[in-house]
């Protein structure tokens, strides 16, 4: 009996031993993860600020608000990795100021990448609320439980500002960062619901992020994946940014803004392959300013830059919704008008150069007279390309200029 009365007592021993390892092991594995998480805040933060340095600035202080929000999760992570040492006044409001406002600029970042409204004031509001709101139930009325929910409602809002933002985004075939960072957000989401529910349904529920718990635990090692996602999907947003540029960059007219010789060429075979399936018509415009060259003799090119400014804008209010212009070089212009026969096309080239004859240029404080020549042609559907259109159509340009300028000449079908 003696013998038997030990061997219990041993074997309670073993069992509080090993439930007392379990627990050192479990605070062990908060703290160690809580660590891990804000050194890899910390690199992505240094690593989003020193590794981008080219592109528009919308995107540069985009890219420069997320590595900040980075910094103060690090903060807060490395706080709560020494929980035993941080006073628990210090690792409530810190650490929860720090979290508020990462998540507050991490919304601002967002948006300003995808030059959206940045809703600041919401995300600034959002953060001040959140804080009282932790502070009154660390403090004045202390229930971790509430404290938990209340802070859930705040990061689902500001989660909630993230997922509008890159709402749509997945339909496009050009990006897939959005697509990353939209599922990075439903799983913070996710996140969140998991981790009320499990305290709720717990019956002796954790009472602190630092409290030895499978909850607890997990919801920090996911913490974790969460800003890893995000900084990539940041880091492709960005990528995606530069290269939606240079492709701009390279089809883009830089000093008129209206597509050049390379997006003309493109931009005619869309439209020729749509009057394909149609069966319809393109038409083609030839639009080059008279007598241009005396205006930069006279007055200088920087003038004359700005003389082109305003004819771009012409020629833009008089096209439908369809239509588009380029510059093919120098005082010339290209209008392609899909669907259209040559009485509409003639109409269409008169309106415009009636809308700039009546215009008064002013040049150096001085008004000036502009007018202009056009040739006209239609491309039909059978057409290989708009090769031969253009031609067709730089031959009836020299027809109107022969004929005395300011004219419309139609080409030949």
């Amino acid at each position: 009996m003696h013998r038997y009365r030990h061997q219990r007592r041993c074997l309670r021993a073993r069992i509080g031993g090993a439930t007392h390892h379990q627990d050192l092991t479990m605070q062990l594995n908060v703290e160690t993860l809580s660590f891990i998480n804000g050194g890899q805040a910390l690199v992505l933060a240094l690593m989003l600020w020193y590794g981008t340095h080219d592109g528009s600035p919308h995107a540069l202080n985009g890219l420069r608000l997320r590595a900040a929000a980075l910094l103060l999760e690090a903060v807060a992570a490395f706080l709560l990795a020494g929980s035993q040492w941080v006073p628990p006044h210090v690792l409530l409001l810190v650490g929860n100021t720090c979290n508020l406002a990462g998540q507050a600029l991490t919304v601002v970042a967002l948006r300003m990448l995808l030059k959206r409204p940045l809703r600041w004031r919401t995300a600034l509001l959002l953060g001040v609320a959140g804080w009282l709101g932790v502070t009154w139930l660390s403090t004045a009325h202390p229930n971790y439980l509430l404290r938990v929910m209340f802070g859930s409602i705040i990061i689902a809002c500001n989660t909630g500002l993230n997922i509008q933002a890159l709402w749509g985004g997945c339909r496009k075939r050009e990006t897939r960062a959005q697509c990353l960072l939209l599922w990075t957000y439903f799983l913070s989401i996710a996140l969140l619901i998991w981790r009320n529910g499990s305290l709720l349904i717990l019956s002796t529920p954790p009472q602190g992020i630092s409290t030895p718990s499978p909850v607890n635990v997990i919801y920090v090692l996911m913490l974790g994946i969460q800003p890893l996602l995000a900084s990539v999907g940041f880091l492709l947003l960005y990528n995606e940014i530069l290269q939606r540029e240079l492709y701009e960059l390279a089809r883009i007219d830089p000093l008129t803004g209206v597509i050049n010789r390379l997006g003309l060429l493109e931009a005619s075979q869309v439209l020729l392959e749509q009057a394909r399936a149609k069966q319809e018509s393109i038409g083609v415009l030839l639009i080059d300013a008279d007598h241009f060259k005396s205006i930069n003799d006279r007055f200088g090119h920087d003038d004359g830059d700005r003389v082109l400014l305003e004819l771009v804008a012409n020629i833009r209010c008089m096209l439908r919704g369809g239509d588009m212009v380029g510059r093919v070089g120098g005082e010339e212009f290209l209008v392609l008008s899909p669907s259209v026969k040559a009485p509409d096309l003639l109409a269409l080239a008169e309106r415009i150069r009636s809308a700039i004859e009546r215009t008064s240029f002013h040049i150096a404080g001085q008004a000036y007279a502009l007018t202009v020549s056009i040739g006209a042609a239609i491309a039909e559907a059978h057409e290989p390309d708009m090769m031969a259109a253009r031609r067709r159509a730089d031959v009836a340009l020299y027809d109107a200029k022969r004929a005395g300028r300011n004219c419309v000449m139609i080409a030949a079908q």
